[in-house]
């Protein structure tokens, strides 16, 4: 038996002749947590629709634990789906709302009644199971349609941003305990979101999509830490952008002229680019040089003038003109300050060379 649940093998889907999907591979292993990510429009949704038997791809092939479901209908796919609406019945029980679709599937009774609470005690909800819907709170709502996902023990869970509708509070909660819930099943989850911190908090593994492609897939702290285009980098977290009008092999690294202030920045990586690019620097790897450890000799030492200050508590972000018409932005935590800088401070900045990452026009 293969070890991969699902395998996406060249897939494309056209509506008319727009292309939403463009050939699109991916492997998904068993138990992996894996996370679509991107932009509205990129056609995360339709890939996972395609996957669940909702659409059919134009072309390529779906498999699911080694067999082909491009002809299989939805309900015969063992999938588990958990979308934005919970669409709980609302004159149902938890108990019977958790047990419909095995009522549907005309399974025993004896094995029903376990099965509800096999589910309900893997969300934490085993005290539940005789209240309704409206005296549960959203994230109690939502831990019943996960239950009810799983009570039929399919082989992949999808779930298509199934936070959103939470408050922020509720919704860092949820992450964690979806995350626990996972790993314990130990069942594959595909979770399709544009949030691009719930990707990092819970997947194992992201596929950044844009435009119907695969950007770029990895564990989330190398994509954070590496993106591979300008658009990864912009989409995952906060970056600083510039583009680099030249660029030549300097010692161990690559030397890049910024094109609007003429600076100079050396980049660790050895990798003379053909034509423009960026330079990509992420805010928490700008130091200001006087918090910079005794005896560090500054790289990339940059002097601007603090333009705008935002005390967030325990940080804060900082945006400082480097140039004219160009700042750069850099986040510290409130501890490293005994005196918050003032606006119209001059400060001297160093960022590694590690941390300056080349990116292709």
């Amino acid at each position: 038996m293969t070890a991969l649940d699902i395998e996406l093998q060249s897939v494309t889907k056209s509506y008319g002749a727009l292309p939403v999907v463009r050939d699109l591979s991916l492997s998904v292993p068993r138990g992996e947590f894996l996370s679509i990510l991107g932009p509205s429009g990129c056609g995360k949704t339709t890939t996972l629709n395609m996957i669940a038997g909702f659409a059919t791809p134009s072309s390529g092939d779906i498999r699911i634990r080694g067999k082909s479901q491009v002809r299989v209908s939805p309900e015969h796919r063992n999938i588990g789906l958990v979308f934005q609406n919970y669409a709980l019945f609302p004159h149902m029980t938890v108990a019977e709302n958790v047990g419909f679709g095995l009522k549907m599937r005309k399974v025993a009774k004896d094995e029903i009644a376990d099965r509800i609470t096999d589910a309900l005690d893997s969300v934490h909800l085993s005290g539940f199971a005789d209240r309704y819907p409206r005296e549960l709170s959203g994230g109690q709502q939502q831990r019943v349609a996960l239950a009810r996902a799983i009570a039929p023990r399919p082989s992949v869970l999808l779930l298509d941003e199934p936070l959103s509708n939470l408050d922020l509070k509720l919704r860092e909660a949820m992450r964690i305990e979806l995350k626990e819930i996972q790993a314990a099943l130990g069942m594959t989850f595909v979770y399709v979101t544009h949030d691009q911190e719930e990707a990092m908090a819970m997947s194992d593994r992201i596929v950044v999509m844009w435009g119907g492609e695969i950007a770029q897939e990895g564990r989330p702290g190398d994509i954070y830490r590496h993106p591979k285009s300008r658009f990864v980098a912009d989409f995952i977290g906060r970056s600083n952008l510039f583009a680099f009008s030249q660029s030549r092999l300097a010692g161990t690294g690559t030397e890049v002229l910024l094109k609007q202030a003429g600076l100079a920045l050396i980049s660790a990586q050895r990798q003379q680019l053909v034509g423009e690019g960026f330079v990509c620097i992420r805010p928490e790897s700008i130091r200001i040089v006087s918090d910079a450890p005794a005896g560090a000799e500054p790289v990339n030492a940059l002097t601007g003038r603090l333009g705008r200050i935002v005390d967030l508590g325990a940080q804060l972000e900082l945006s400082v003109e480097i140039a004219p018409d160009l700042s750069i932005l850099l986040v510290q935590a409130s501890s490293e300050h005994g005196r918050l800088p003032a606006i119209g401070d001059v400060l001297q900045l160093s960022i590694s060379a590690e941390d300056v990452r080349l990116l292709p026009g």
